[in-house]
């Protein structure tokens, strides 16, 4: 019996590891019951359901606890409302779209509900304390290195002759559900370029920012969190993803501004002590000014390099250069018209039903009945959808107006009372001096402010990087508030060694 349970903590941690791992990899060609149409496909659903029915096995043989930290009182509130309002919306019948009936995606959505719930989940069961935290780092950053080197494969084949690019889309589609994206953009392990970019800002980005922040490591390379850092930097901008680009920069200029007071403050110290210091020799005087405007220099050079590197790109150079003479015209022309619109679309409908929604996934059938007339003429994606040919159902691109189209307010509120739990939690740790709490509440605000902007630009639940993060941080955080003073005391005596 003993053995037994042995094998089967391994067992867990092993395909604990497997899921972090496989997370980069966003749309896994052999998943059997998928169309074509359905691009979010996990590759880290499988070791998931593995995880999952083992995790239920020893919970069986009460090997286990699971902890229910409180933020899940709300969310489970908010899944009652789905649940409810998807019963609601089977009443109002909406008619067939491109072969698309309402039973068939009120299922398609929930699937993906509960495989967001189960990364979310699994993901505090499998953090409660350092050593738990360290082994998560540990295989997501294994994951990231993977993710870096097929993300430069990709670079190499785009920008040298050192790889056929016919032959490296083999072995894309060994794996992948696309070929490499022709307008040479990185995309890495994942589906297309937005959302390799918005994986490296909500997932990977947070904890490397934190180290930093806090000087906080999960290994014995103190140059590793460096390194990392540079490299999905690089990769970022290679992806040439506006959304994603923006929602890096947003969300570490936020957590900045919010946690590192005193790390400014030191900046600002250095630089200004160099040119007060009177009694100094000249010499050391000329030093430490080359020094201190060197610095300057570089900075501005490095921002100068990279406005350069994604002026490359017409896609990314429009945001500036696009001369029109309303908003309108301006989105438009700069790719997002379609967006605006779809979301214009489930707008309309939520202000028919605020209340009791019109059903989990169903948002797609009342889209086009509510487009504004610009869309219909001015936006060439949203005219070959109307085309009675077509198979393809359009969806709000943004998780909110989502929620509130599908859900009505109830669940919408319900959704957001969990995230500012989650976030309140994140608050109180950002504030501790403890090392790893403040470590863990500076990658947990910066993951939530990523995911509250990318939430801006998709609207699925299966996203594995929406969830794992809060996850993985709430698991910790719930562990030390209910822990006993000797593990607080542990966390303080590691700090001071």
């Amino acid at each position: 019996m003993r053995l037994n349970r042995i094998l089967l903590e391994k067992l867990t941690r092993v395909l604990w590891a497997a899921v972090l791992v496989t997370l980069p990899v966003t749309s896994f060609r052999y998943f059997p019951f998928m169309g074509e149409g359905t691009m979010v496909r996990p590759l880290a659903l499988y070791p998931l359901i593995l995880l999952a029915t083992v995790m239920f096995v020893r919970l069986l043989r009460k090997e286990i606890t699971l902890p229910l930290p409180g933020s899940l009182l709300p969310l489970a509130g908010f899944v009652l409302i789905a649940l409810t309002t998807t019963v609601i919306g089977a009443l109002f019948t909406p008619v067939d779209l491109h072969g698309q009936a309402y039973g068939g995606r009120a299922v398609r959505a929930w699937v993906t509900m509960i495989a967001g719930l189960a990364f979310f989940l699994t993901a505090i069961w499998m953090n409660r304390n350092q050593d738990d935290l360290h082994y998560s780092l540990k295989w997501l950053y294994i994951g990231l290195a993977l993710n870096i080197f097929w993300g430069g494969i990709q670079v190499l084949t785009f920008q040298t002759d050192l790889l056929d690019k016919h032959l490296v889309t083999l072995w894309q589609r060994a794996f992948s559900m696309r070929e490499l994206v022709r307008t040479n953009r990185v995309s890495g392990l994942a589906y297309e370029p937005a959302w390799l970019a918005g994986q490296i800002a909500t997932l990977y980005l947070p904890w490397l920012f934190a180290a930093l922040m806090t000087r906080y490591r999960v290994s014995r390379f103190k140059w590793l969190e460096h390194l990392l850092i540079i490299s999905i930097t690089l990769l970022l901008l290679m992806t040439y993803s506006r959304g994603g680009v923006i929602i890096a920069v947003v969300a570490a200029a936020l957590t900045f501004i919010l946690t590192g007071r005193a790390q400014y403050l030191q900046v600002w110290y250095w630089f200004t002590s160099g040119f007060r210091a009177a009694h100094l020799p000249l010499w050391v005087k000329f030093r430490t000014w080359v020094i201190r405007l060197g610095s300057v220099l570089l900075l501005v050079s490095i921002l100068v390099g990279v406005f350069l590197l994604l002026s490359q790109k017409n896609y990314f150079s429009r945001l500036w250069t696009t001369s029109t003479g309303s908003l309108e015209e301006y989105l438009i022309e700069n790719y997002a018209g379609s967006r605006i619109a779809y979301a214009w679309g489930a707008m309309q409908e939520f202000q028919d039903h605020p209340w009791t929604g019109i059903g989990l996934g169903a948002s797609g059938f009342y889209i086009y009945q509510n487009l504004p007339d610009w869309a219909l003429t001015t936006v060439p994606e949203i005219a070959r959808q109307l085309s009675p040919t077509t198979d393809l159902y359009p969806n709000p691109k943004n998780l909110f107006i989502r929620l509130m189209t599908e859900t009505g307010l109830p669940g919408f509120v319900l959704f957001m009372a969990f995230q500012f739990s989650v976030l309140a939690n994140i608050h109180i740790a950002w504030h501790m001096r403890t090392m790893v709490i403040r470590f863990l509440g500076i990658a947990g605000l910066f993951s939530w402010l990523a995911i509250m902007l990318y939430c801006f630009t998709q609207d699925s639940f299966a996203f594995p990087n929406l969830w794992i993060n809060l996850g993985l941080i709430t698991g910790m955080l719930n562990s030390l508030n209910h822990s006993d003073t000797q593990l607080v005391f542990q966390f303080a005596i590691e700090e001071e060694v």
